[in-house]
């Protein structure tokens, strides 16, 4: 009977993640998370060094850059509900095994067609630790007040590694080769993998019915020609090999909802859309990501471009975004149960608005106060928006569809971010090149060159020389400025839609004691499965 009790009170303490080891768990997991945030952006500054060494084609490079984050996202669904069914341990596991195995793969890559491969072999193994690290949180802290206080550490842990992997690849490539951005990887995956086999516990949803891998398949099909097709759309590319993908993306996440409404045991419970609060909280992170994206891309061009900066002076300048969104995901939990789900997104959304609006009194001339008190808005409104999204969408999603729900989340994340490009960088062209048309002194063909971005018009700038090249430079200067302006202006306008779209989602943060069910008399001294 001892003998029984016993194991029956560590299974309980398994399940629910109790006593220190909870927050042990989290550690665990904000490693894993930083790494997959860090490989995301590390790359961005070792393109010239890999350019020079490899020679890829324009096509190449593109995919090279772009393979990460588009199979990453296109992979979040089928390994977000996976991991329900056989285990979110055993999928994360395997995720870091593979994950460093690319990572070697990519540090050594002779050719640009090994590079290529392995990015979209680092994109599955990112696909199989993002949904997996936000599903164990949920089961790991039942409760509620616990959890939001997590997941607002793991929150400011991707802030820290989307800010960090630009400084981490510019220090490497001072010292080292440009392999050097992904052999970092491996120690910590070493580390990691039986760090977590050792202290992750196990988890999975309900398994009823068989896994719909139809379904799964046409999922990450569907997001892989979407996604695709929103990051071209995003490049200003408007021809077939733009339109083709996303139509047939569209057209397959179509019969992937319908194929979930038919099913007694879907892949997705698309029934948690009904509750407001998660439906709502989805739509609030693809708003968030939807009006941030573009607009941190425009910033980096105003910065370096128009201020004259360089790629390290940016940088430091962005840098209080991020440590203000450090600040906001600890603070989370406690501003989420002093003011509730509500009030937080609603807060979140108009103080990014008002960090926008402040921002549109950037000029032709650098303002370092200016920047560092609208970076500061902008990043802790940003992140108390994401962190009162995220947090009340995981709590509302059944323990059984922590998976899916978390793919969701994450799935939504990277539409909303390619969404963003796209929209927000038509806007600015669209502000940017008629100022550009016909300029006085310049040819016509110099100025239609110069309306395609700022880079070119400096480019055709230097080739005129003389009063004609200086004219066209500083009105290439002014339109920017002015496009700038414009597309803050449509920012900020998405963002006060947030905040209405915000009111749906529940007045107080509901805490409810957490349940454990301990498992019948037969399942008590059965061993935990292995990964």
């Amino acid at each position: 009977m001892s003998g029984t009790t016993t194991a029956a009170v560590r299974w309980r303490r398994r399940a629910a993640g109790a006593g220190a080891n909870r927050w042990v768990v989290l550690v665990v997991l904000c490693v894993s998370l930083l790494l997959v945030a860090v490989d995301a952006t590390v790359l961005h500054v070792a393109v010239p060094a890999v350019t020079e060494d490899l020679r890829p084609g324009a096509i190449e490079l593109l995919w090279i850059v772009d393979t990460y984050p588009l199979v990453c996202a296109s992979l979040l669904i089928l390994f977000g509900t996976l991991g329900d069914r056989v285990g979110r341990r055993r999928v994360l596991l395997l995720g870091y095994a593979l994950f460093g195995v690319a990572s070697a793969l990519a540090a050594f890559a002779g050719s640009a067609e090994v590079l290529v491969l392995a990015r979209a072999l680092l994109g599955v193994g990112g696909a199989m630790i993002m949904p997996a690290t936000l599903s164990i949180l949920r089961q790991v802290f039942p409760d509620r007040r616990e959890r939001a206080l997590a997941i607002g550490i793991w929150s400011a842990v991707a802030a820290v590694g989307a800010a960090v992997g630009p400084l981490l690849g510019g220090f490497l490539l001072e010292h080292f080769w440009w392999g050097s951005v992904f052999l970092v990887n491996i120690p910590l995956m070493l580390v990691s993998l039986p760090v977590g086999r050792l202290l992750l516990p196990e988890s999975k949803g309900t398994g009823e019915g068989p896994w719909d891998v139809v379904g799964a398949l046409t999922a990450a099909a569907g997001l892989f020609g979407a996604v695709l097709g929103v990051k071209r759309l995003g490049s200003g590319e408007l021809g077939p090999l733009t339109l083709v993908p996303l139509a047939v993306g569209a057209l397959l996440i179509v019969l992937f909802v319908r194929r979930q409404r038919r099913r007694a045991h879907p892949l997705v419970d698309l029934r948690m859309f009904a509750r407001p609060a998660f439906g709502t909280a989805v739509g609030c992170i693809v708003l968030a990501m939807l009006a941030l994206v573009g607009l941190e891309l425009i910033a980096a061009q105003y910065l370096q471009l128009v201020l004259d900066l360089s790629p390290l002076e940016t940088g430091l300048r962005l840098l209080p975004l991020t440590f203000a969104a450090m600040a906001a995901g600890l603070a989370g939990a406690r501003l989420l149960r002093r003011f509730g789900p509500r009030r937080m997104v609603c807060a979140g959304f108009c103080l990014t608005a008002a960090a926008v609006v402040t921002l549109t009194a950037m000029g032709g001339a650098d303002n370092p106060a200016l920047l560092l008190v609208g970076f500061l808005l902008l990043g802790f409104g940003l992140e108390t928006t994401l962190f009162g999204a995220y947090e009340s969408m995981l709590s509302e999603a059944p323990p059984e569809q922590a998976g899916g729900a978390a793919a969701i989340g994450e799935t939504s994340y990277q539409l909303g971010a390619g969404i963003g490009i796209a929209l927000l960088g038509s806007v600015m062209n669209a502000a940017y090149a008629p100022g550009l048309s016909s300029v006085p002194g310049v040819p016509a063909a110099a100025s239609a060159a110069a309306g395609n971005s700022l880079g070119e018009a400096y480019e055709v700038a230097g080739r005129l020389g003389g009063p004609a090249g200086e004219v066209l430079r500083q009105t290439a200067r002014d339109c920017f400025v002015h496009g700038l302006h414009v597309t803050l202006m449509v920012s900020a306008g998405l963002l006060l839609l947030g905040a209405v779209m915000a009111l749906r989602l529940p007045r107080v943060m509901q805490c409810e004691a957490p349940v454990v069910r301990l498992p019948a008399p037969r399942e008590v001294g059965q061993p935990r499965v292995s990964a």
